[in-house]
């Protein structure tokens, strides 16, 4: 893939990229066997690529009431819906990954109410989908379901922020029509070569 299959913005060189950035980027390149083109794709904008990474590091990575596997439900249902196909593949991969399971992504990416997921999931992703397409019916009542499936505050703040910063991302993702690697299209598909 090159540059220009990437991004429609310019896409530096790795080793014109600032320090913590490059290291960054290698970093997981070491750990994926390939660099994700969102890092490229944000790392023209150093600024920008640090404070994304920092918010989603914050969002993705923490413990807490949802696995993370339950937060990469989010982004793959709420990515399908907003059209953004570098979420749905990328976050795909990783969905696919952290559940070891095959089949979920595609039926999230799909029609998440038909997936083979709990209630309890599904009362999570009807939250989340709310948040990310029409934030404005948001109501009392929506908390309350969540809390009767036993999500926490923070649990449903978690929802919403995900939510909300993925919807940033697949508007970020279309609007610099980022493309996804080929190498996610098989990640939790296939077994690794080692």
């Amino acid at each position: 893939m090159t540059t220009v299959d990437i991004s429609r913005f310019p896409v530096p060189d790795l080793v014109d990229l600032p320090t913590d950035i490059r290291e960054r980027i290698v970093a997981v390149s070491e750990k994926t066997g390939f660099i994700p083109n969102i890092f490229l794709a944000l790392a023209h904008r150093p600024d920008e690529f640090r404070a994304f990474f920092a918010y989603h590091d914050a969002l993705m990575e923490k413990d807490g009431g949802l696995t993370k596997g339950e937060r990469e439900m989010i982004v793959v249902a709420t990515s399908s819906l907003n059209q953004c196909i570098y979420c749905v593949v990328a976050h795909g991969a990783v969905l696919r990954i952290r559940e070891k399971n095959p089949l979920i992504a595609d039926q999230l990416a799909t029609n998440y109410r038909k997936a083979d997921i709990s209630g309890r999931q599904r009362a999570m992703l009807d939250y989340a989908v709310k948040v990310s397409l029409k934030p404005y019916e948001i109501s009392e009542s929506d908390l309350n379901l969540l809390e009767k499936q036993g999500f926490s505050e923070d649990d449903v703040w978690d929802i919403g922020a995900i939510s909300s910063f993925f919807a940033l991302s697949n508007r970020l993702a279309n609007m610099a029509n980022i493309r996804p690697n080929d190498e996610f299209y098989l990640l939790g598909r296939v077994k690794r070569a080692t």
